[in-house]
């Protein structure tokens, strides 16, 4: 039976993989589950920055277990998301291609401030909006985020590439713990976060949380040696780092609340730990309920079920950021929108996600003018693939690019799969939209048509007998169309008809 009012998501961590499921009761996500695998990718990346097959493979494993708690679930309930070390591998989409088929569903790699947004999200659900500003922190396995923000608005957000694992092997490769390592860990670490220093100085947060798992297994462990629950304060983290030193190995820590994942990766994460608490001036970090996988739940929600999507919002704000003309970009996403609809008759309507995502590329088709006329879409492209935009995954991002690349211009060499029905109609559209609107005012659509035959893989334009003739430019811009799919496996053909009115 379908569960329809759940909802799960996914989290491809350094460290651990990670699944949440839960649904929403009077406003809240209430768990129903939640799985845990240490799967420490993160600590398998060889010298050329590749994922080891041995780290592919414990991946593939873990997510095909993730898969049958998973089952009955639709793409719009399900979001899985991947962090610094997918973002870091160079291989990544070998496991990619495999994993999405293993777990049954896409798999994000979202950049290092999208992860720290979603982080803040996650967190900020747990606690009151009270007009705390807040310090948010994540130590994960290859990464530490750090986001500054207010009630459930984060205002600034960063990623910076020093985690438990990749510090751990860095400076505990043997697994032995010496004063000398813990300093020499804690200076690189401080060195990294040098840069955050004009960003999160201390008169801008009022309290500090810890997020995720170098916090949680930290203050469990305080917890149960009698220090405050929930906290990791400055004189815990002094303690546990001599009981570690004192140790002298990772084999030999015996220390009640550590988890036997945690103990290989708690010497990088305390040096981590200890460079934040120095720097930024913190004298108690709490530990937060929330975490990336819960922010990434509430934008389910907020996608999916009519609430505003964080992504609408980016879009404008790149669109004002490049100067784009809002009403020539409006008449096109109008148009494009309406031929899509042509495309798509009554009985099988183009989802909802197809027209948001036409919509953008219609708003940000012109970005690229900003930098250049000649070849403006390819530097559209060019910005949408290295630009951190707010609520997109990287390639949410690059599929985006494609339909701005493709906008105008050739078709043969575009990064797009013209299997895929849905994907060429929002090209069609968007092109034909952009000849249509070509003299930058609202064209007259009296008669026209455009019909899909997807198994066929042809596209029927259908125009008035007399259309050519009123509209000799637009005519001709269409025929350039017509040649250009030629060179797809999609047909573009023309049929004339006599419009009566």
């Amino acid at each position: 039976m379908p569960q329809l009012d759940m909802l799960a998501a996914v989290d491809l961590g350094s460290n651990s993989f990670r699944m949440e499921l839960g649904r929403m009761e009077h406003g809240q996500l209430v768990r129903t589950d939640y799985l845990k695998e240490t799967v420490r990718q993160g600590g398998d990346l060889d010298a050329q920055r590749n994922l080891t097959p041995e780290a592919m493979e414990r991946g593939w494993e873990c997510l095909a277990r993730f898969r049958e708690r998973l089952h009955g679930l639709s793409a719009s309930q399900v979001r899985a998301v991947a962090t610094q070390t997918l973002r870091e591998a160079r291989n990544r989409e070998v496991f990619l291609n495999r994993a999405q088929q293993v777990l049954g569903y896409p798999i994000e790699i979202i950049s290092g401030t999208e992860e720290a947004r979603l982080i803040y999200i996650g967190v900020s659900q747990f606690l009151p909006n009270d007009g705390e500003r807040r310090l948010v922190i994540d130590v994960g396995g290859r990464s530490t985020e750090m986001i500054l923000g207010q009630n459930r608005e984060p205002s600034t957000m960063n990623s910076y590439r020093v985690g438990s694992v990749s510090w751990s092997q860095k400076y505990f490769p043997q697994g032995q713990f010496t004063e000398q390592a813990f300093n020499q860990a804690k200076v690189a670490a401080q060195a990294v976060l040098e840069e955050a220093l004009v960003m999160y100085p201390r008169d801008l947060w009022d309290k500090a949380y810890g997020a995720s798992g170098t916090v949680g297994a930290v203050a469990d462990v305080l917890q149960y040696a009698g220090w405050t629950p929930g906290q990791i304060t400055r004189d815990g983290l002094a303690w546990l780092i001599q009981c570690v030193q004192a140790a002298q190995h990772f084999s030999r820590l015996r220390l009640e609340g550590l988890k036997e994942d945690r103990r290989a990766v708690i010497g990088g994460g305390l040096a981590v730990l200890s460079a934040l608490f120095e720097q930024f001036d913190i004298e108690a970090l709490h530990v937060a309920q929330g975490a990336l996988r819960h922010g990434a739940m509430h934008e389910l929600v907020e996608r999916d079920h009519g609430e505003m999507d964080v992504r609408d919002a980016s879009v404008h704000r790149l669109a004002r950021k490049f100067g784009v003309d809002r009403e020539q970009a409006k008449r096109v996403g109008d148009v494009a929108l309406q031929l899509l609809a042509m495309m798509n008759p009554s009985g099988s309507p183009a989802p909802h996600r197809i027209e948001r995502k036409l919509a953008w590329a219609s708003e940000l088709h012109e970005v690229g003018l900003s930098i250049s006329h000649s070849d403006y879409h390819k530097h559209g492209a060019y910005i949408l693939d290295n630009a951190d935009v707010i609520g997109f995954s990287q390639p949410e991002l690059h599929r985006l690019s494609m339909l701005v690349l493709g906008h105008h211009g050739k078709l043969r060499k575009l990064d797009i799969d013209f299997e895929d029905p849905m994907v060429v109609q929002q090209l069609l559209a968007l092109r034909l939209s952009v000849i249509l609107c070509h003299s930058r005012r609202p064209p007259d659509m009296t008669g026209l048509q455009v019909h899909c035959d997807p198994e066929q893989k042809i596209f029927e334009w259908q125009c008035p007998s007399d259309w050519a003739q009123r509209f000799p430019q637009s005519n001709h811009l269409i025929q350039q169309e017509i040649i250009s799919w030629q060179k797809t496996p999609w047909t573009l053909r023309l049929r004339q008809t006599k419009f009566e009115k």
